[in-house]
């Protein structure tokens, strides 16, 4: 979390504390698990319990965060199940977007997504991890945005969001930064020679290689017993 509240606000104190924590959970400040104090955020970002519960409720309707009763706000987990099942529907979804956005996307998509990437390569050579999710998310937003389909980018959003967590924890290894530099490029070539197919594939081990790296995460491997 910036812990910087003076710099200029969103229109709403709600908007405001949403933007700040979302940035926390993307950012791996706040891990997938991890209790959210209130009071102790409320004083830090300046405001009341008031939006900052509101913020807290999105949130848990973007299943960002849960509410245990009695016991308060968490943030998200997922098994591993859940975020196979999110990756696998995402790869449905977005192949869709993309191969639209190639056929109907703006002039000068490609350009667009060279500038994002280079912020993307950035913050992995600089280890900003928070930085690093944000440029990514843009980048991929960019061209998934393309396909001119709203409903379609609404149902991928609420699949990124709920996963956004993990994101961070895949972008800390710097072996994991180097290989989505990696990919990005080959993504901008594919576009650039208008090869669907080629696109698709990275794209596909884009997300293949995120999920087998946080498997090891989610499903850490038992050390075998001594006999």
């Amino acid at each position: 979390m910036s812990g910087t509240v003076e710099r200029r606000r969103p229109q709403t104190a709600q908007q405001f504390v949403l933007g700040e924590l979302r940035s926390a959970i993307t950012g791996g400040e706040l891990r997938p698990g991890a209790p959210i104090r209130q009071d102790a955020l409320a004083a830090r970002l300046e405001v009341s319990r008031v939006p900052l519960r509101e913020a807290l409720k999105a949130l848990e309707a973007e299943g960002l965060v849960v509410h245990h009763v009695h016991r308060g706000y968490f943030v998200a987990e997922l098994s591993l199940a859940d975020l196979e099942e999110i990756y696998r529907i995402r790869a449905l979804l977005e192949t869709e977007a993309v191969l639209r956005a190639m056929d109907v996307g703006p002039e000068g998509l490609t350009d667009t997504l060279a500038a994002i990437h280079h912020e993307v390569e950035r913050a992995a050579r600089a280890g900003d991890v928070t930085a690093m999710a944000e440029a990514n998310r843009r980048f991929h937003f960019t061209l998934i945005d393309a396909c001119g389909m709203p409903r379609l980018v609404r149902m991928i959003t609420t699949l990124w969001d709920s996963t956004d967590a993990y994101r961070s924890l895949y972008y800390t290894d710097p072996a994991h930064r180097a290989q989505a530099v990696h990919e990005h490029r080959a993504v901008l070539s594919a576009l650039r020679e208008c090869d669907k197919d080629s696109a698709v594939r990275w794209l596909d081990d884009h997300r293949a290689h995120a999920v087998e790296a946080l498997r090891k995460v989610l499903a850490p491997e038992t050390a075998p017993e001594e006999d």
